[in-house]
């Protein structure tokens, strides 16, 4: 019998095209990988890619190759666009954990001679210069709550109230702010990527997708080549906004209710269960459906409990939670957003990014005694959001601070709730996406308590992170 063997086709000695080739290659090839590999070159890779990947649709080839893009100096709402594409793997520049200095934002290429640039710059560099000055106030107010460690290093201190008073300054930053990202995909995620990026109703996304572009080619330049700009995407957008403002207009600013559940599997439970049995047994799904739906609520608890309760805190659930969904409309900060935009297991439909539905306020901003600066500069900050929507609503995004709240329609299952709110209710998440994983998680357990009281989540309530630390909640 042939040995099996596990190895590495290496980057360090192939190019990312051929080792996807060599790949492709093997459904039809008795030769190892190895042998495939020693046949290939650039060139006689780029002609495969061309017949079959461009030529013939064959597509998944392109999975293979795999390219590791550093993404610097781009604004906050460029990155959204960046980071939605859900296959690709994404690490940011924090917010949390770093500070901002004065010249560290973006001035968006369409206000380049625009009468509004000026003014646009003004309020930017204001929002900095408070964002700075609230630094230090907030900071002695955490010093004097954080006590040392045994042998804990100045340093190391230092690096724990950082994380604290920053998490609440950082509510001033607007979308403007730089960030950088390193972003790892394969061709075919990345060819995507750019031909949404060209597509994008923003300039500096547009760039970045020329850019992103450019530097692959480099790597794979037969897989990304033809990635151009899509009219669906370019005209669907532009049609349904006007669609949009003339059927519906802009809302009233209201936040209502913060956490809807829209709409969930009514059945969900006895979906998951009966997928469950169906997994382990030799039934028609509709007959462990059937038997589960006869089961009395006590027998259904029982077999619940055989299904999650050996979960540990780090163990995934079985894929069998997928079959249960839910659907919300949320309103978040921008700070919240930028932390719940990574869960792209979900689907997310984000609404524009504006200063309509007002805008939250940490406690700590008042207890430093910065508060009356802090709503200055919110203020200012919607006043020239305003004045930049009626020309343009996607530039006017950039001067909105991350305090602000944000609308986004969210669908995902039972499973990627287990995730989320596990991971975004812990006791070291931000108090901002803290209180939607607690309450996403007190929706779910009101509707479908059986299957979400195994979730691993601390005792404390979204309300008591509202009172803890928000002003006004």
């Amino acid at each position: 019998m042939p040995e099996q063997q596990i190895y590495l086709l290496s980057p360090k000695n192939l190019s990312p095209e051929t080792i996807a080739v060599a790949f492709a290659k093997t459904s039809r090839s008795p030769e190892s990988f190895r042998e495939i590999a020693e046949g290939l070159s650039d060139e006689t890779s780029a002609k495969f890619h061309e017949r079959w990947v461009v030529g013939y649709g064959h597509a998944s080839v392109a999975e293979h190759a795999i390219l590791h893009i550093a993404i610097e100096n781009v604004s906050r709402i460029a990155m959204e666009a960046i980071e939605s594409n859900r296959l690709a793997s994404y690490t940011e520049k924090s917010t949390r954990y770093q500070k901002w200095g004065p010249d560290d934002f973006t001035i968006p290429p369409e206000l380049d001679g625009h009468p509004l640039r000026d003014e646009f710059v003004d309020t930017i560099r204001f929002l900095f210069s408070t964002y700075a000055a609230s630094l230090d106030p907030a900071r002695e107010i955490v010093s004097k709550r954080v006590s040392r460690r045994d042998g804990e290093t100045d340093e190391a201190w230092d690096r724990r109230v950082r994380s604290q008073y920053v998490d609440s300054c950082r509510f001033l930053l607007p979308a403007a702010a730089l960030a950088n990202v390193g972003m790892t995909a394969n061709a075919r995620v990345l060819e995507n990527a750019v031909r949404k990026f060209l597509s994008h109703p923003l300039e500096e996304v547009r760039a970045i997708g020329q850019r992103v572009k450019e530097v692959t080619k480099s790597e794979v330049p037969t897989l990304v080549k033809y990635a151009e700009a899509v009219p669906y995407l370019v005209e669907t957008s532009l049609e349904f906004g006007k669609l949009a403002n003339r059927e519906l207009g802009i809302g009233n600013g209201e936040l209502g209710n913060w956490c809807q559940l829209v709409d969930y599997d009514h059945d969900g439970e006895q979906k998951v269960l009966a997928a469950a049995l169906y997994r382990v047994g030799e039934m028609p799904y509709a007959d462990a459906f059937a038997h589960v739906n006869s089961l009395d609520n006590a027998e259904r608890i029982q077999l619940a409990e055989s299904l999650l309760g050996r979960l540990k805190r780090h163990d995934t659930p079985l894929r069998e939670l997928e079959y249960c969904n839910y659907t919300f409309d949320l309103v978040m900060d921008q700070g919240a957003y930028a932390e719940f935009k990574r869960h792209r297991m979900m689907t997310q439909t984000p609404q524009l990014l504006t200063a309509r539905l007002g805008y939250a306020t940490p406690h700590l901003v008042d207890e430093a005694g910065f508060r009356s600066e802090y709503e200055a500069a919110m203020e200012r900050a919607a006043s020239m959001y305003e004045k930049l929507a009626a020309w343009n609503p996607y530039v006017a995004q950039y001067v909105v601070p991350n305090g602000f709240n944000r609308r986004v329609l969210a669908q995902f299952n039972l499973r990627s709730a287990y995730h989320f709110c596990q991971l975004r209710a812990a006791a070291n998440a931000h108090f901002s996406i803290r209180k939607i994983a607690e309450r996403v998680a007190e929706e779910i357990r009101r509707v479908h308590p059986s299957l979400s009281v195994f979730m691993t989540l601390p005792e404390e309530t979204w309300q008591d992170v509202e009172r803890k630390h928000f002003v006004n909640p």
